[in-house]
């Protein structure tokens, strides 16, 4: 069975100009030109894994009137259910700046206050960013345009999108249920991080489809339009 690539991005000492750093480097560069994506193994994420999920549970059971007070003048932002689907998510934009999900979102749904609840997202969303950082910075060294990153990454909206699939009971005919099409991620990058529960699929630029089965201590990270821009399209896009 094919898989896409794992990178091991647990090591403290990983920093530019490394021996370590370059070997990890060439690894990235190598997943993104073959599949457009990886596996990136992080062991720290474990430590809000449970506090992440617990948290994502409190806010989806919360009514549904309560949930749709997070509104947004912009397109796809705030609160979103799709019948149809049986999906909803909320977006946050900036998720990297704490006060950015105390003052758009945890105010807005518990007006007393859920300082457990920011934390969590907060915590959980310093450790996604820090990452991609990383795995942008070495992306960009690979085509030789780093003197770039500091600009790109301090002007880089990171969003953080929660989302819930809803349960559906078994189909007679065993077929597989179609929750989202098949589609390119429009953004820099995507890290996708996801209970035990499987689902995508990824299709190899040989129009191949790999179901992704990621661990608990890893994300799933995905290339998107805009960086394929950046790059004059030299990678495989997902």
């Amino acid at each position: 069975m094919m898989k896409i690539p794992v990178i091991d991005f647990s090591n403290q000492d990983l920093k530019p100009g490394t021996p370590e750093w370059d070997l990890v480097k060439l690894q990235v560069r190598q997943a993104i030109h073959e599949y457009g994506c990886f596996e990136a193994s992080f062991g720290k994420i474990l430590e809000v894994r449970k506090p992440l999920f617990g948290a994502m549970e409190e806010l989806f059971d919360l009514p549904l009137q309560t949930k749709q007070l997070r509104v947004s003048d912009r397109s796809f932002r705030g609160y979103q259910r799709t019948e149809l689907f049986n999906i909803e998510s909320i977006l946050i934009d900036d998720a990297n700046v704490a006060e950015n999900i105390e003052q758009r979102l945890t105010k807005i749904l518990w007006p007393q206050g859920n300082s457990n609840f920011s934390k969590t997202l907060f915590s959980f969303s310093e450790l996604a960013s820090g990452l991609e950082k990383k795995i942008r910075r070495m992306i960009l060294e690979c085509f030789g345009v780093e003197k770039y990153a500091g600009e790109l990454i301090d002007s880089t909206n990171y969003m953080l999108r929660l989302i819930k699939y809803e349960g559906q009971p078994h189909s007679q005919s065993n077929e597989r249920t179609l929750r989202a099409r098949a589609h390119n991620d429009t953004h820099m990058m995507t890290l996708l991080y996801q209970t035990e529960v499987n689902g995508l699929e990824i299709q190899t630029k040989h129009g191949e489809w790999i179901s992704i089965k990621p661990s608990p201590d890893s994300f799933i990270v995905m290339t998107g339009e805009s960086l394929s821009v950046w790059l004059n399209g030299r990678y495989c896009l997902r």
